[in-house]
């Protein structure tokens, strides 16, 4: 009977038994910090936008011209500091293109209330600029939108803004 009770007393034993209550309790911790701190990224309407989402594609690639577009960022983007970026846009020729408008839009992964978007100025034909100012450091999505007769256009980049 002394044996069966040393056995509970084991360094191993109790080891064995600390790791698992540390396990469950970090488990559970993380379970509460994720529905407490919720990102915030659920589209209301997901559904609705999902069953559209192939009826669009298709529509686009139909109607797609072929234009090159690059979207072109600044070497170093700073917190609250200005930064020019530029957009060129051929068509499959090379010429350049003027389309009606284009936004670029700036999307933060993780805080969707961060977002925000600015038309970019033309400055020569299928040459255009704009100068964003980022409030918040770390990974953001640039979506450069080009509008041509109620036709959409994108190109996509991920930058990261640093701190000065």
């Amino acid at each position: 009977m002394s044996k069966a009770q040393s056995g509970w007393r084991s360094p191993w034993v109790i080891g064995f038994i600390v790791m698992g209550i540390i396990f469950v309790g970090a488990n559970i911790n993380m379970i509460y910090l994720a529905g407490k701190n919720a990102p915030s990224l659920v589209s209301e309407n997901y559904y609705e936008r999902g069953q559209d989402y192939e009826k669009n594609m298709l529509k686009r690639l139909a109607k797609n011209p072929g234009w090159h577009i690059q979207l072109v960022p600044p070497t170093a983007v700073i917190l609250d500091q200005p930064a020019i970026f530029a957009l060129t846009l051929e068509d499959k020729h090379g010429k350049f293109v003027d389309p009606s408008s284009v936004v670029l839009r700036a999307y933060r992964p993780t805080d969707a209330s961060a977002d925000f978007f600015v038309p970019m100025v033309k400055l020569s034909a299928g040459n255009y600029q704009a100068e964003m100012v980022f409030p918040l450091k770390g990974k953001w999505d640039l979506l450069a939108s080009v509008i041509e007769d109620d036709h959409e256009f994108n190109v996509s980049q991920r930058i990261s803004v640093k701190a000065p």
